[in-house]
């Protein structure tokens, strides 16, 4: 499996791509949410980190991890503003970050992980609640 990921953009008739200014995590990309605007998307990866690109200017625009949270990510999603992106962890945590930080601190932690590791996520259309789901068996709504 590739851990390759690459801006594509496609010429309007043409019907063909070009890679432009690919991004390498060095393990595997399992889950990716678009920014509520449209412009931009966030990846995370089994090397621990989460990163935001803009598709304004083909690159990535921030990288989300700390040298103390060690294990893979299985899901992200943004909230309705697109503040905070919410990254779901293998040690059965979930993170929150700051879109606009230096990606070096989370944001905050959920207060309550769950028993086993975080599979899925998502925030509601609203933006006024989040759902993590979890190998342990349990969903749980944060609102």
């Amino acid at each position: 499996m590739s851990s390759l990921l690459a801006a594509w953009t496609l010429p309007p008739r043409f019907g063909t791509s070009e890679p432009a200014n690919p991004s390498k995590p060095t393990s595997d990309i399992n889950s990716v949410a678009f920014f509520p605007d449209g412009k931009a998307f966030g990846t995370e990866s089994d090397d621990s980190t989460c990163r935001l690109f803009d598709m304004r200017c083909y690159a990535e625009v921030n990288k989300f991890g700390h040298d103390k949270i060690l294990c893979g990510i299985t899901s992200v999603d943004f909230s309705r503003s697109g503040r905070l992106l919410f990254a779901g962890y293998d040690d059965f945590n979930c993170y929150a970050w700051d879109t606009l930080g230096n990606g070096g601190v989370h944001a905050f932690q959920l207060p309550q992980p769950h028993d086993n590791r975080v599979s899925c996520l998502g925030v509601n259309p609203k933006g006024d609640a989040l759902c993590t789901g979890s190998w342990d068996t349990l969903l749980k709504i944060w609102a």
